[in-house]
């Protein structure tokens, strides 16, 4: 590359200030700035030309049109406009004006360079802003994933401000019934609480004009004040499965995340978190909080985890100790078929599926009474194992005993998920 002749090539194109001189050749060499590159190459011309050197005017740069004597403004800009948000990390991206893009590639038309030659304006703008940033705000610029990422619009002369959701992990407890996991809006109202009727609107009788089937859920309890806590807009609450509504969730809990959308604090006092939703929460407690990564949402949705359930029987006719016995021992390292219970078929596809039970134990409360354990797969239906949900699951506990069987009671007393490193550190923040 003959740089003297390219240099004036490039001068000879209009006024250039002297980062756009040295991005042309911004391969080469190694510890200089595009800055100075151009400044080297602008002072080796006029010495090699012997001629006077004159400073260029970097506002009247006809390429970048005085951008890049902004990028202390623009650094500037971002950190103001993040000024009310937590980060730790961030990345800087430009819109580029259309007019800019071409004048970039017409620098490099002109003096007969291949058009990727030395580095693009985008890219150097990116680059120069963003370092500015980190020194302003003292935080690492992560191109994966930053926690905020600032859109640098210089058609407009502002910057859009994107902050990525914050996570907390953790386990619930469900120690009362009847409450499910997210909120359950009314089927027949459509959450709204009001009917038409022919005196017009009324509340709704299936939900009593309360929009919801159930007064509260383990989302409502734990949510919100997640969100308070990192002063966001919004939280999503994301769970490993989840129990049926009449089910207790005890032992260790049930895995979930907690998403924060758009929030201003990322580092909450977790253990003053956690002390505030046990202490306020209805019939919900929560163990084991901790700061997450955004890859720990889909780790808890994907976790294949078996659980151990608790359950009370009540059989049509009275059985003897070792009929139950019996019976258990025949489901234990069984595979059942269950075809879609008649309780979800509205919103489940339906089909036949197949569950192993991986242990089953139990004892008579009296004749016509049992409580039993099951560890099973997850997505095995308890409550049709031991029903047979007429004939849809095979074999059952009611199809082993020859009666009806019924669970009256039901609680999960224990989640475990197949990967033993689920809460491993490269998904929590410590």
């Amino acid at each position: 590359m003959d740089l003297l002749r390219i240099t004036r090539e490039l001068l000879d194109t209009g006024p250039l200030c002297n980062a756009c001189l040295g991005r042309v050749v911004a391969d080469r060499s190694f510890g200089l700035t595009n800055i100075e590159r151009g400044k080297a190459l602008r002072v080796t011309a006029a010495i090699d030309e012997d001629i006077e050197y004159k400073r260029p005017d970097p506002d009247a740069c006809w390429v970048c049109e005085g951008h890049c004597n902004e990028y202390e403004t623009w650094a500037e800009r971002v950190a103001e406009e993040a000024r009310d948000y937590e980060f730790n990390t961030y990345q800087v991206g430009t819109r580029v004006p259309p007019l800019i893009e071409e004048n970039d590639r017409l620098l490099r038309e002109d003096a007969d360079l291949p058009s990727d030659a030395g580095e693009s304006f985008k890219s150097a703008f990116n680059r120069e802003v963003g370092k500015r940033v980190g020194a302003l705000t003292d935080s690492q610029v992560d191109f994966e994933r930053p926690d905020i990422l600032a859109v640098l619009n210089l058609e407009r002369g502002d910057v859009d401000l994107q902050v990525n959701p914050a996570f907390v992990y953790g386990r619930y407890r469900k120690i009362e019934r009847d409450i499910p996991q997210t909120e359950w809006p009314c089927r027949e109202c459509g959450g709204s609480g009001k009917q038409f009727g022919d005196e017009g609107e009324v509340p709704c009788e299936h939900c009593d004009g309360e929009g919801y089937l159930y007064p509260t859920s383990v989302e409502e309890e734990v949510s919100p004040h997640v969100k308070e806590a990192m002063n966001g807009e919004e939280a999503l609450f994301h769970g490993a499965g989840r129990e049926d509504v009449d089910a207790l969730m005890l032992g260790t809990g049930r895995p979930f995340v907690v998403e924060v959308k758009n929030p201003a604090i990322r580092t909450p006092d977790i253990e003053a978190l956690q002390k505030t939703i046990n202490d306020h929460a209805d019939g919900v407690e929560v163990d084991g909080l901790q700061l997450a990564t955004h890859t720990m949402v889909e780790r808890v949705k994907e976790l294949d985890a078996s659980k151990v359930y608790r359950a009370t029987v009540q059989f049509d006719d009275p059985i003897d100790s070792s009929t139950l016995s019996a019976a258990l021992d025949e489901l234990e390292g069984t595979t059942i078929e269950q075809f879609t219970p008649q309780r979800v078929d509205h919103r489940r596809a339906s089909q036949t599926r197949t569950r192993d039970v991986y242990a089953a134990g139990g004892e008579l409360v009296d004749e016509t009474t049992a409580t039993i354990t099951i560890d099973g797969e997850g997505g095995l239906y308890i409550k049709e194992l031991v029903s047979g949900d007429d004939g849809r699951t095979t074999p059952s506990l009611a199809g082993l005993v020859n009666t009806g069987a019924t669970v009256t009671e039901l609680d999960v007393i224990a989640v475990e998920g197949e990967d033993e490193e689920f809460e491993q550190e490269d998904h929590l923040i410590a």
